[in-house]
Protein backbone atom coordinates (compact mmCIF):
# COMPACT_ATOMS: atom_id res chain seq x y z
CA UNK A 1 0.00 0.00 0.00
CA UNK A 2 1.38 3.44 -1.00
CA UNK A 3 1.55 6.05 1.75
CA UNK A 4 1.73 9.83 2.02
CA UNK A 5 5.00 10.50 3.86
CA UNK A 6 4.90 14.32 3.96
CA UNK A 7 2.67 17.21 2.93
CA UNK A 8 4.83 20.14 1.80
CA UNK A 9 3.75 23.73 1.15
CA UNK A 10 5.39 27.06 0.52
CA UNK A 11 4.38 30.47 -0.79
CA UNK A 12 6.29 32.11 -3.66
CA UNK A 13 9.21 34.34 -2.80
CA UNK A 14 11.90 36.32 -4.57
CA UNK A 15 15.24 34.51 -4.72
CA UNK A 16 18.57 35.95 -6.00
CA UNK A 17 19.77 33.99 -9.02
CA UNK A 18 22.52 34.65 -11.62
CA UNK A 19 22.56 38.36 -10.88
CA UNK A 20 18.77 38.58 -11.20
CA UNK A 21 15.77 37.77 -9.07
CA UNK A 22 13.38 34.90 -9.72
CA UNK A 23 9.92 34.60 -8.17
CA UNK A 24 9.38 30.98 -7.22
CA UNK A 25 7.42 28.70 -4.95
CA UNK A 26 9.81 25.76 -5.33
CA UNK A 27 10.88 25.93 -1.65
CA UNK A 28 8.37 23.64 0.09
CA UNK A 29 8.40 22.73 3.78
CA UNK A 30 6.62 19.78 5.46
CA UNK A 31 3.67 20.60 7.71
CA UNK A 32 2.05 18.62 10.49
CA UNK A 33 -1.60 17.79 10.93
CA UNK A 34 -4.36 17.79 8.34
CA UNK A 35 -4.35 20.26 5.44
CA UNK A 36 -7.23 21.04 3.08
CA UNK A 37 -6.52 20.33 -0.57
CA UNK A 38 -8.40 22.72 -2.87
CA UNK A 39 -8.99 22.64 -6.62
CA UNK A 40 -5.93 24.83 -7.28
CA UNK A 41 -3.53 23.97 -4.44
CA UNK A 42 -3.13 23.05 -0.80
CA UNK A 43 -3.91 25.55 1.93
CA UNK A 44 -0.73 27.52 2.57
CA UNK A 45 0.79 26.70 -0.84
CA UNK A 46 1.30 28.77 -3.97
CA UNK A 47 3.07 28.84 -7.33
CA UNK A 48 5.30 31.64 -8.57
CA UNK A 49 4.85 31.08 -12.31
CA UNK A 50 1.33 30.06 -13.29
CA UNK A 51 2.34 29.51 -16.93
CA UNK A 52 4.40 26.46 -16.03
CA UNK A 53 2.94 25.41 -12.70
CA UNK A 54 -0.36 25.45 -10.88
CA UNK A 55 -3.89 25.54 -12.22
CA UNK A 56 -6.51 22.78 -11.99
CA UNK A 57 -4.45 20.21 -13.90
CA UNK A 58 -1.29 20.90 -11.86
CA UNK A 59 -2.69 21.49 -8.41
CA UNK A 60 -0.48 19.00 -6.52
CA UNK A 61 3.04 17.78 -7.39
CA UNK A 62 4.07 14.29 -6.29
CA UNK A 63 7.57 12.88 -5.80
CA UNK A 64 8.65 9.50 -4.44
CA UNK A 65 10.95 8.36 -1.64
CA UNK A 66 12.44 5.77 -3.97
CA UNK A 67 13.63 8.60 -6.22
CA UNK A 68 15.00 10.41 -3.16
CA UNK A 69 17.14 7.38 -2.42
CA UNK A 70 18.16 7.08 -6.08
CA UNK A 71 19.35 10.70 -6.30
CA UNK A 72 21.10 10.57 -2.96
CA UNK A 73 23.22 7.75 -4.29
CA UNK A 74 23.67 9.20 -7.79
CA UNK A 75 24.60 12.70 -6.58
CA UNK A 76 26.53 11.49 -3.50
CA UNK A 77 24.43 13.65 -1.18
CA UNK A 78 22.76 13.10 2.19
CA UNK A 79 21.28 16.56 2.79
CA UNK A 80 17.77 16.00 1.38
CA UNK A 81 14.64 17.00 3.31
CA UNK A 82 11.01 16.43 2.40
CA UNK A 83 9.96 18.91 -0.28
CA UNK A 84 13.51 18.88 -1.68
CA UNK A 85 12.25 18.46 -5.24
CA UNK A 86 9.56 21.11 -4.95
CA UNK A 87 6.84 18.52 -4.45
CA UNK A 88 3.67 18.88 -2.39
CA UNK A 89 3.29 15.17 -1.64
CA UNK A 90 6.33 13.09 -0.74
CA UNK A 91 5.11 9.50 -1.10
CA UNK A 92 6.28 5.97 -0.50
CA UNK A 93 5.31 3.99 -3.62
CA UNK A 94 3.70 5.34 -6.84
CA UNK A 95 6.81 5.03 -9.06
CA UNK A 96 6.79 6.93 -12.37
CA UNK A 97 7.14 3.72 -14.38
CA UNK A 98 3.96 2.27 -12.82
CA UNK A 99 1.63 5.22 -12.25
CA UNK A 100 -0.42 5.97 -15.39
CA UNK A 101 -1.95 9.16 -16.74
CA UNK A 102 -5.61 9.06 -15.72
CA UNK A 103 -5.07 6.88 -12.63
CA UNK A 104 -7.24 7.97 -9.72
CA UNK A 105 -6.23 7.84 -6.07
CA UNK A 106 -7.96 8.59 -2.78
CA UNK A 107 -5.81 10.19 -0.10
CA UNK A 108 -7.47 11.09 3.16
CA UNK A 109 -10.76 12.80 2.29
CA UNK A 110 -9.63 13.95 -1.19
CA UNK A 111 -9.79 12.31 -4.63
CA UNK A 112 -7.09 12.90 -7.25
CA UNK A 113 -6.37 12.13 -10.92
CA UNK A 114 -2.92 11.94 -12.54
CA UNK A 115 -2.68 14.48 -15.40
CA UNK A 116 0.94 14.85 -16.59
CA UNK A 117 4.61 14.50 -15.67
CA UNK A 118 6.48 17.33 -13.97
CA UNK A 119 7.34 20.19 -16.34
CA UNK A 120 11.08 20.57 -16.96
CA UNK A 121 12.14 23.78 -15.27
CA UNK A 122 15.32 25.44 -14.07
CA UNK A 123 13.81 26.09 -10.64
CA UNK A 124 14.25 22.52 -9.51
CA UNK A 125 17.93 23.01 -10.37
CA UNK A 126 17.92 26.18 -8.29
CA UNK A 127 16.31 24.40 -5.33
CA UNK A 128 18.64 21.42 -5.60
CA UNK A 129 21.75 23.53 -6.25
CA UNK A 130 22.39 21.18 -9.16
CA UNK A 131 22.30 22.82 -12.65
CA UNK A 132 21.89 19.45 -14.40
CA UNK A 133 18.76 18.49 -12.47
CA UNK A 134 16.05 19.20 -15.12
CA UNK A 135 17.91 17.07 -17.66
CA UNK A 136 18.67 14.35 -15.13
CA UNK A 137 15.00 13.98 -14.15
CA UNK A 138 14.05 13.30 -17.77
CA UNK A 139 17.11 11.26 -18.75
CA UNK A 140 16.69 8.91 -15.78
CA UNK A 141 12.91 8.60 -16.13
CA UNK A 142 12.13 10.06 -12.69
CA UNK A 143 10.21 13.31 -13.31
CA UNK A 144 7.41 12.97 -10.75
CA UNK A 145 3.87 13.92 -11.71
CA UNK A 146 0.95 16.29 -11.17
CA UNK A 147 -2.51 15.60 -9.76
CA UNK A 148 -5.85 17.19 -10.49
CA UNK A 149 -8.17 17.49 -7.47
CA UNK A 150 -11.47 15.78 -8.31
CA UNK A 151 -12.87 16.08 -4.78
CA UNK A 152 -11.51 18.49 -2.18
CA UNK A 153 -10.67 17.21 1.27
CA UNK A 154 -8.23 17.07 4.15
CA UNK A 155 -5.00 15.06 3.91
CA UNK A 156 -2.08 14.53 6.26
CA UNK A 157 1.19 12.64 6.55
CA UNK A 158 0.56 8.96 7.26
CA UNK A 159 -2.55 8.71 5.07
CA UNK A 160 -2.80 5.61 2.92
CA UNK A 161 -2.96 6.18 -0.84
CA UNK A 162 -5.70 4.00 -2.30
CA UNK A 163 -5.91 3.42 -6.03
CA UNK A 164 -9.49 3.86 -7.24
CA UNK A 165 -9.11 3.22 -10.99
CA UNK A 166 -6.52 2.86 -13.77
CA UNK A 167 -6.31 5.41 -16.54
CA UNK A 168 -7.35 4.42 -20.07
CA UNK A 169 -4.45 3.30 -22.29
CA UNK A 170 -2.40 2.51 -19.13
CA UNK A 171 0.34 4.90 -20.26
CA UNK A 172 2.83 5.50 -17.47
CA UNK A 173 4.22 8.86 -16.40
CA UNK A 174 7.73 7.79 -17.44
CA UNK A 175 6.54 6.61 -20.88
CA UNK A 176 4.65 9.77 -21.83
CA UNK A 177 7.53 11.91 -20.54
CA UNK A 178 9.87 10.03 -22.88
CA UNK A 179 7.43 10.42 -25.80
CA UNK A 180 7.65 14.19 -25.52
CA UNK A 181 11.28 14.69 -24.56
CA UNK A 182 13.28 11.73 -25.89
CA UNK A 183 14.00 10.35 -29.38
CA UNK A 184 12.64 6.97 -30.42
CA UNK A 185 8.94 7.70 -29.94
CA UNK A 186 6.38 5.98 -32.17
CA UNK A 187 3.19 7.19 -33.77
CA UNK A 188 1.26 4.54 -31.81
CA UNK A 189 2.48 6.06 -28.54
CA UNK A 190 1.38 9.53 -29.60
CA UNK A 191 -2.04 8.19 -30.63
CA UNK A 192 -2.40 6.47 -27.25
CA UNK A 193 -1.55 9.67 -25.42
CA UNK A 194 -4.16 11.64 -27.37
CA UNK A 195 -6.84 9.13 -26.35
CA UNK A 196 -6.37 9.83 -22.62
CA UNK A 197 -9.10 12.23 -21.44
CA UNK A 198 -7.26 13.11 -18.22
CA UNK A 199 -4.09 14.36 -20.00
CA UNK A 200 -3.60 18.08 -19.31
CA UNK A 201 -4.37 20.57 -22.12
CA UNK A 202 -0.73 21.61 -22.45
CA UNK A 203 0.45 18.06 -22.98
CA UNK A 204 -2.43 17.36 -25.36
CA UNK A 205 -1.28 20.31 -27.46
CA UNK A 206 2.27 18.95 -27.55
CA UNK A 207 1.06 15.46 -28.50
CA UNK A 208 -1.14 16.94 -31.23
CA UNK A 209 1.89 18.79 -32.61
CA UNK A 210 3.74 15.48 -32.82
CA UNK A 211 0.76 13.90 -34.57
CA UNK A 212 0.57 16.78 -37.04
CA UNK A 213 4.23 16.19 -37.83
CA UNK A 214 3.52 12.52 -38.52
CA UNK A 215 0.57 13.46 -40.73
CA UNK A 216 2.59 15.96 -42.78
CA UNK A 217 5.96 14.22 -43.01
CA UNK A 218 5.43 10.67 -41.86
CA UNK A 219 7.72 11.21 -38.89
CA UNK A 220 7.96 13.33 -35.80
CA UNK A 221 10.85 15.03 -34.03
CA UNK A 222 10.64 15.84 -30.36
CA UNK A 223 11.36 19.54 -30.82
CA UNK A 224 8.40 20.05 -33.14
CA UNK A 225 6.08 19.57 -30.17
CA UNK A 226 8.08 21.93 -27.97
CA UNK A 227 8.97 24.98 -30.07
CA UNK A 228 7.89 26.72 -33.25
CA UNK A 229 11.56 27.11 -34.21
CA UNK A 230 11.57 23.47 -35.29
CA UNK A 231 8.75 23.99 -37.80
CA UNK A 232 10.99 25.36 -40.54
CA UNK A 233 12.32 22.76 -42.99
CA UNK A 234 16.09 22.20 -43.03
CA UNK A 235 17.99 24.98 -44.84
CA UNK A 236 18.74 24.30 -48.50
CA UNK A 237 22.47 24.96 -47.95
CA UNK A 238 24.69 25.45 -44.90
CA UNK A 239 25.90 28.90 -43.92
CA UNK A 240 26.26 31.63 -46.53
CA UNK A 241 26.80 31.31 -50.28
CA UNK A 242 27.63 34.03 -52.82
CA UNK A 243 24.71 35.26 -54.94
CA UNK A 244 24.79 37.91 -57.62
CA UNK A 245 22.49 40.94 -57.72
CA UNK A 246 20.62 40.85 -61.05
CA UNK A 247 18.03 43.60 -60.59
CA UNK A 248 17.31 46.60 -58.34
CA UNK A 249 13.94 48.36 -58.41
CA UNK A 250 12.18 51.00 -56.29
CA UNK A 251 8.86 49.92 -54.76
CA UNK A 252 8.07 53.19 -52.96
CA UNK A 253 9.92 56.32 -51.82
CA UNK A 254 11.75 54.34 -49.14
CA UNK A 255 11.57 50.67 -50.21
CA UNK A 256 13.79 49.03 -52.84
CA UNK A 257 13.81 45.46 -54.13
CA UNK A 258 16.98 43.48 -54.81
CA UNK A 259 16.90 40.31 -56.89
CA UNK A 260 19.57 37.63 -56.35
CA UNK A 261 20.53 34.72 -58.58
CA UNK A 262 23.08 31.92 -58.49
CA UNK A 263 26.42 32.95 -59.96
CA UNK A 264 26.43 29.96 -62.31
CA UNK A 265 22.88 30.66 -63.50
CA UNK A 266 21.38 27.55 -61.90
CA UNK A 267 17.96 27.69 -60.24
CA UNK A 268 17.95 28.57 -56.57
CA UNK A 269 16.13 26.12 -54.27
CA UNK A 270 12.45 27.05 -53.87
CA UNK A 271 11.43 28.93 -50.76
CA UNK A 272 8.19 28.63 -48.84
CA UNK A 273 5.89 31.67 -49.08
CA UNK A 274 6.64 33.89 -46.10
CA UNK A 275 10.23 32.82 -45.46
CA UNK A 276 13.24 35.14 -45.19
CA UNK A 277 16.93 35.08 -46.06
CA UNK A 278 19.86 36.46 -44.11
CA UNK A 279 22.41 38.66 -45.90
CA UNK A 280 25.98 39.21 -44.71
CA UNK A 281 27.64 42.44 -45.85
CA UNK A 282 31.12 43.86 -45.37
CA UNK A 283 30.89 47.69 -45.39
CA UNK A 284 34.28 47.89 -43.65
CA UNK A 285 36.65 45.11 -44.80
CA UNK A 286 38.64 45.59 -41.59
CA UNK A 287 35.62 45.58 -39.28
CA UNK A 288 32.86 43.22 -38.27
CA UNK A 289 30.35 42.18 -40.94
CA UNK A 290 26.80 43.50 -40.94
CA UNK A 291 24.20 40.72 -40.86
CA UNK A 292 20.52 41.37 -41.57
CA UNK A 293 17.44 39.27 -42.37
CA UNK A 294 14.93 40.25 -45.07
CA UNK A 295 11.68 38.64 -46.18
CA UNK A 296 11.44 37.18 -49.65
CA UNK A 297 8.81 39.22 -51.48
CA UNK A 298 8.78 37.50 -54.87
CA UNK A 299 7.07 34.47 -56.32
CA UNK A 300 8.07 31.41 -54.22
CA UNK A 301 8.57 29.20 -57.30
CA UNK A 302 10.97 31.55 -59.08
CA UNK A 303 14.52 30.46 -59.81
CA UNK A 304 15.79 33.64 -58.14
CA UNK A 305 15.13 35.43 -54.84
CA UNK A 306 13.74 38.93 -54.36
CA UNK A 307 14.04 40.86 -51.10
CA UNK A 308 12.52 44.26 -50.45
CA UNK A 309 14.30 46.59 -48.03
CA UNK A 310 13.18 49.79 -46.33
CA UNK A 311 15.92 52.40 -46.14
CA UNK A 312 16.13 53.36 -42.48
CA UNK A 313 17.68 56.77 -41.65
CA UNK A 314 20.57 55.22 -39.72
CA UNK A 315 20.31 51.61 -40.83
CA UNK A 316 23.73 50.03 -41.39
CA UNK A 317 22.38 47.21 -43.55
CA UNK A 318 19.76 49.10 -45.54
CA UNK A 319 22.10 52.07 -45.98
CA UNK A 320 24.85 49.88 -47.39
CA UNK A 321 22.46 48.11 -49.77
CA UNK A 322 20.95 51.34 -51.08
CA UNK A 323 24.13 53.38 -51.40
CA UNK A 324 26.77 50.85 -52.38
CA UNK A 325 25.25 47.72 -53.95
CA UNK A 326 24.75 47.66 -57.70
CA UNK A 327 23.68 45.12 -60.32
CA UNK A 328 26.35 42.41 -60.80
CA UNK A 329 27.64 42.84 -57.24
CA UNK A 330 27.97 39.66 -55.20
CA UNK A 331 26.62 39.30 -51.66
CA UNK A 332 26.67 36.46 -49.14
CA UNK A 333 23.19 35.04 -48.58
CA UNK A 334 21.97 32.26 -46.28
CA UNK A 335 19.27 29.79 -47.32
CA UNK A 336 15.58 30.65 -46.79
CA UNK A 337 14.29 30.03 -43.29
CA UNK A 338 11.32 30.79 -41.11
CA UNK A 339 8.07 29.35 -39.81
CA UNK A 340 5.86 32.30 -40.83
CA UNK A 341 4.57 30.37 -43.83
CA UNK A 342 1.26 29.76 -45.56
CA UNK A 343 -0.77 26.92 -44.04
CA UNK A 344 -1.72 24.13 -46.44
CA UNK A 345 -5.41 23.80 -45.61
CA UNK A 346 -8.83 24.89 -46.86
CA UNK A 347 -9.41 27.85 -44.54
CA UNK A 348 -9.95 31.37 -45.84
CA UNK A 349 -6.85 33.58 -45.81
CA UNK A 350 -6.45 37.08 -44.34
CA UNK A 351 -3.19 38.88 -45.20
CA UNK A 352 -2.60 42.03 -43.11
CA UNK A 353 0.41 44.34 -43.38
CA UNK A 354 1.69 47.85 -42.88
CA UNK A 355 4.56 49.44 -44.79
CA UNK A 356 7.43 47.10 -45.63
CA UNK A 357 5.59 44.39 -43.65
CA UNK A 358 3.89 43.60 -46.96
CA UNK A 359 6.93 41.64 -48.13
CA UNK A 360 6.27 38.15 -46.63
CA UNK A 361 2.51 38.27 -47.15
CA UNK A 362 3.07 39.37 -50.77
CA UNK A 363 4.96 36.12 -51.34
CA UNK A 364 1.93 34.31 -49.91
CA UNK A 365 -0.34 36.22 -52.29
CA UNK A 366 1.88 35.12 -55.19
CA UNK A 367 1.49 31.50 -54.12
CA UNK A 368 -2.29 31.79 -53.86
CA UNK A 369 -2.57 33.51 -57.25
CA UNK A 370 -0.32 30.96 -58.98
CA UNK A 371 -2.61 28.20 -57.71
CA UNK A 372 -5.77 30.09 -58.71
CA UNK A 373 -6.89 29.43 -55.16
CA UNK A 374 -10.69 29.56 -54.85
CA UNK A 375 -10.79 30.38 -51.14
CA UNK A 376 -11.73 33.87 -49.92
CA UNK A 377 -8.49 35.87 -49.67
CA UNK A 378 -8.37 39.29 -47.99
CA UNK A 379 -5.49 41.70 -48.70
CA UNK A 380 -5.48 44.42 -46.01
CA UNK A 381 -2.68 46.97 -46.13
CA UNK A 382 -1.91 50.24 -44.40
CA UNK A 383 0.37 52.97 -45.80
CA UNK A 384 0.87 56.70 -45.30
CA UNK A 385 0.08 57.66 -48.89
CA UNK A 386 0.65 56.60 -52.50
CA UNK A 387 4.37 57.38 -52.41
CA UNK A 388 4.82 54.99 -49.47
CA UNK A 389 2.57 52.24 -50.80
CA UNK A 390 4.81 49.38 -52.03
CA UNK A 391 3.63 46.70 -54.46
CA UNK A 392 0.33 48.49 -55.14
CA UNK A 393 -0.07 47.38 -58.75
CA UNK A 394 1.54 43.99 -58.16
CA UNK A 395 -0.90 43.15 -55.36
CA UNK A 396 -3.93 44.27 -57.38
CA UNK A 397 -2.83 42.16 -60.34
CA UNK A 398 -2.41 39.10 -58.15
CA UNK A 399 -5.79 39.60 -56.48
CA UNK A 400 -7.47 39.85 -59.89
CA UNK A 401 -6.44 36.22 -60.49
CA UNK A 402 -8.21 35.03 -57.34
CA UNK A 403 -11.97 34.35 -57.56
CA UNK A 404 -12.34 35.23 -53.88
CA UNK A 405 -9.81 38.06 -53.74
CA UNK A 406 -10.78 41.11 -51.67
CA UNK A 407 -8.83 44.33 -51.11
CA UNK A 408 -8.82 47.06 -48.49
CA UNK A 409 -6.03 49.66 -48.46
CA UNK A 410 -5.97 52.38 -45.79
CA UNK A 411 -3.95 55.61 -46.30
CA UNK A 412 -3.33 57.48 -43.06
CA UNK A 413 -2.41 60.75 -44.87
CA UNK A 414 -3.50 60.55 -48.52
CA UNK A 415 -2.14 63.21 -50.89
CA UNK A 416 -4.32 65.28 -53.17
CA UNK A 417 -3.41 63.14 -56.19
CA UNK A 418 -4.15 59.86 -54.37
CA UNK A 419 -7.46 58.66 -55.75
CA UNK A 420 -9.99 57.16 -53.29
CA UNK A 421 -11.44 53.93 -54.65
CA UNK A 422 -8.57 53.54 -57.10
CA UNK A 423 -5.45 53.98 -54.96
CA UNK A 424 -6.93 53.40 -51.53
CA UNK A 425 -10.16 52.28 -49.87
CA UNK A 426 -10.35 54.30 -46.66
CA UNK A 427 -8.66 57.23 -44.94
CA UNK A 428 -6.93 56.56 -41.64
CA UNK A 429 -5.05 53.61 -40.26
CA UNK A 430 -6.01 49.96 -40.23
CA UNK A 431 -7.73 49.80 -36.87
CA UNK A 432 -9.49 47.12 -34.84
CA UNK A 433 -12.75 49.00 -35.41
CA UNK A 434 -12.24 48.83 -39.19
CA UNK A 435 -11.53 45.09 -39.13
CA UNK A 436 -14.78 44.48 -37.26
CA UNK A 437 -16.71 45.98 -40.20
CA UNK A 438 -15.18 43.77 -42.90
CA UNK A 439 -17.00 40.53 -42.12
CA UNK A 440 -13.86 38.41 -41.82
CA UNK A 441 -14.69 34.69 -41.44
CA UNK A 442 -13.94 33.36 -37.93
CA UNK A 443 -12.40 30.16 -39.34
CA UNK A 444 -9.77 32.01 -41.42
CA UNK A 445 -6.01 31.77 -41.10
CA UNK A 446 -4.58 35.27 -40.64
CA UNK A 447 -1.01 36.42 -41.33
CA UNK A 448 0.18 39.78 -39.98
CA UNK A 449 3.45 41.63 -40.55
CA UNK A 450 4.32 45.16 -39.53
CA UNK A 451 5.44 47.11 -36.45
CA UNK A 452 5.01 45.27 -33.16
CA UNK A 453 2.23 47.58 -31.91
CA UNK A 454 0.37 47.19 -35.19
CA UNK A 455 0.58 43.39 -35.00
CA UNK A 456 -0.64 43.42 -31.39
CA UNK A 457 -3.61 45.61 -32.31
CA UNK A 458 -4.50 43.49 -35.33
CA UNK A 459 -4.22 40.28 -33.32
CA UNK A 460 -6.60 41.57 -30.67
CA UNK A 461 -9.00 42.78 -33.37
CA UNK A 462 -9.00 39.39 -35.11
CA UNK A 463 -9.74 37.63 -31.83
CA UNK A 464 -12.62 40.08 -31.48
CA UNK A 465 -13.80 38.96 -34.93
CA UNK A 466 -13.99 35.41 -33.62
CA UNK A 467 -10.68 34.00 -34.91
CA UNK A 468 -8.91 31.37 -32.83
CA UNK A 469 -5.56 32.82 -31.59
CA UNK A 470 -3.89 29.62 -32.87
CA UNK A 471 -4.91 30.66 -36.40
CA UNK A 472 -3.32 34.11 -36.14
CA UNK A 473 0.32 34.18 -37.30
CA UNK A 474 2.75 37.10 -36.94
CA UNK A 475 6.27 37.79 -38.17
CA UNK A 476 8.79 39.76 -36.13
CA UNK A 477 12.16 40.85 -37.50
CA UNK A 478 13.45 42.55 -34.41
CA UNK A 479 14.25 40.68 -31.25
CA UNK A 480 11.77 37.98 -30.29
CA UNK A 481 9.62 38.35 -27.20
CA UNK A 482 11.63 37.04 -24.27
CA UNK A 483 10.58 33.95 -22.31
CA UNK A 484 12.30 33.93 -18.92
CA UNK A 485 9.88 32.15 -16.58
CA UNK A 486 9.76 33.48 -13.06
CA UNK A 487 12.45 36.13 -13.52
CA UNK A 488 11.32 39.39 -11.95
CA UNK A 489 11.12 41.94 -14.79
CA UNK A 490 13.37 44.97 -14.83
CA UNK A 491 13.98 47.76 -17.33
CA UNK A 492 15.80 46.04 -20.19
CA UNK A 493 18.46 48.10 -21.99
CA UNK A 494 18.94 47.82 -25.72
CA UNK A 495 21.23 44.97 -26.81
CA UNK A 496 24.88 45.91 -26.35
CA UNK A 497 28.37 44.49 -26.23
CA UNK A 498 29.09 42.70 -22.93
CA UNK A 499 29.86 45.19 -20.19
CA UNK A 500 32.41 42.79 -18.71
CA UNK A 501 34.11 40.60 -21.33
CA UNK A 502 34.64 37.08 -20.05
CA UNK A 503 38.28 36.78 -21.10
CA UNK A 504 40.68 37.19 -23.97
CA UNK A 505 38.51 35.32 -26.47
CA UNK A 506 39.19 32.31 -28.67
CA UNK A 507 39.25 33.96 -32.08
CA UNK A 508 35.70 32.86 -32.84
CA UNK A 509 32.92 35.41 -33.12
CA UNK A 510 29.20 35.19 -32.47
CA UNK A 511 26.93 37.25 -34.75
CA UNK A 512 23.40 37.96 -33.58
CA UNK A 513 21.51 38.52 -36.83
CA UNK A 514 18.42 40.24 -35.40
CA UNK A 515 20.31 42.70 -33.24
CA UNK A 516 23.39 43.29 -35.39
CA UNK A 517 25.92 42.53 -32.65
CA UNK A 518 29.13 40.64 -33.37
CA UNK A 519 30.78 39.50 -30.13
CA UNK A 520 34.10 37.69 -29.61
CA UNK A 521 33.47 34.31 -27.98
CA UNK A 522 35.17 33.23 -24.80
CA UNK A 523 34.55 29.98 -22.88
CA UNK A 524 34.11 32.09 -19.76
CA UNK A 525 30.59 32.92 -20.92
CA UNK A 526 29.65 29.26 -20.43
CA UNK A 527 26.98 28.95 -23.12
CA UNK A 528 25.63 30.90 -26.06
CA UNK A 529 22.55 31.63 -23.96
CA UNK A 530 24.66 33.19 -21.23
CA UNK A 531 26.52 35.28 -23.81
CA UNK A 532 23.22 36.56 -25.20
CA UNK A 533 22.09 37.41 -21.66
CA UNK A 534 25.35 39.30 -21.06
CA UNK A 535 24.42 41.40 -24.12
CA UNK A 536 20.82 41.94 -22.89
CA UNK A 537 19.53 40.25 -26.03
CA UNK A 538 15.96 38.99 -25.46
CA UNK A 539 16.13 35.21 -25.14
CA UNK A 540 13.79 32.29 -24.49
CA UNK A 541 14.49 29.45 -22.08
CA UNK A 542 13.01 27.31 -19.34
CA UNK A 543 15.10 24.28 -18.36
CA UNK A 544 18.58 25.62 -19.33
CA UNK A 545 19.83 22.03 -19.65
CA UNK A 546 18.83 20.90 -23.17
CA UNK A 547 15.44 19.33 -22.41
CA UNK A 548 12.55 21.68 -23.12
CA UNK A 549 13.76 23.22 -26.45
CA UNK A 550 12.38 26.63 -25.50
CA UNK A 551 15.79 28.10 -26.40
CA UNK A 552 15.95 26.39 -29.81
CA UNK A 553 17.38 28.92 -32.27
CA UNK A 554 18.17 28.86 -35.98
CA UNK A 555 21.88 28.72 -36.80
CA UNK A 556 22.38 30.80 -39.93
CA UNK A 557 26.01 29.76 -40.28
CA UNK A 558 28.46 27.75 -38.21
CA UNK A 559 27.84 24.95 -35.75
CA UNK A 560 27.85 24.27 -32.01
CA UNK A 561 29.34 21.81 -29.57
CA UNK A 562 27.11 20.60 -26.74
CA UNK A 563 27.90 20.29 -23.05
CA UNK A 564 25.89 18.60 -21.70
CA UNK A 565 24.43 16.73 -24.64
CA UNK A 566 20.72 17.52 -25.09
CA UNK A 567 18.12 14.83 -24.38
CA UNK A 568 16.85 15.11 -27.98
CA UNK A 569 18.67 16.97 -30.75
CA UNK A 570 17.00 20.08 -32.21
CA UNK A 571 15.74 20.29 -35.77
CA UNK A 572 18.38 20.33 -38.50
CA UNK A 573 19.89 23.80 -38.82
CA UNK A 574 18.97 24.78 -35.25
CA UNK A 575 20.79 24.74 -31.92
CA UNK A 576 19.88 24.61 -28.26
CA UNK A 577 21.78 27.65 -27.05
CA UNK A 578 21.30 26.85 -23.34
CA UNK A 579 23.86 24.03 -23.46
CA UNK A 580 26.08 24.83 -26.45
CA UNK A 581 29.29 26.62 -27.32
CA UNK A 582 30.66 27.67 -30.75
CA UNK A 583 33.91 25.98 -31.89
CA UNK A 584 34.25 28.61 -34.67
CA UNK A 585 32.45 31.68 -36.03
CA UNK A 586 28.68 31.37 -35.80
CA UNK A 587 25.65 33.46 -36.79
CA UNK A 588 22.45 33.01 -34.78
CA UNK A 589 18.93 34.17 -35.64
CA UNK A 590 18.76 36.24 -32.45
Amino acid sequence: MAMLIAVNVGMPRDVPWNGRVTHTGVWKQPVTGPRMVRKLNIDGDGQGDRNGHGGPYRAVLVYQMDSYRYWQKYLHRNDFTHGQFGENFTVDGLPDDEVCIGDRYRVGDALFEVTQPRVTCYRVALRMDEPRMPALLVAHGRPGFYLKVLAEGAVQAGDEIVKVSTGPEAMTVAEIDAVLYKPGRSRAQVERALRIPALSPGWKTSMQSLMDEYDSKGRAGGSTALTAAAGSPPPAWPGFRPLVVTHIAPESMSIFSFTFAAIDGSALPPALPGQFVTVRMHPDPQGAPVVRSYSLSGRPGDTHYRISVKQEPHGAGSGYLHRHVAVDDVLEVAAPRGTFTLEQDEAAVVLISAGVGATPVLAMLHELADNRDRRPVWWLHGARDGTEHPFAEEARALLSRLPGGRLHVAYSRPREDDSPGADYTSTGRLTPQLLLTLGLPPDANAYICGPVGFMDDMTQALVGCGLDPAQIHTETFGSVTAITPGVVPTDAPAPHMPAHPAGTGTGASVSFARTGLVVPWDPGYGTLLELAEACDIPVRWSCRTGVCHTCETAVVSGRVDYSPDPIDLPAEGNALICCSQPPADITLDL
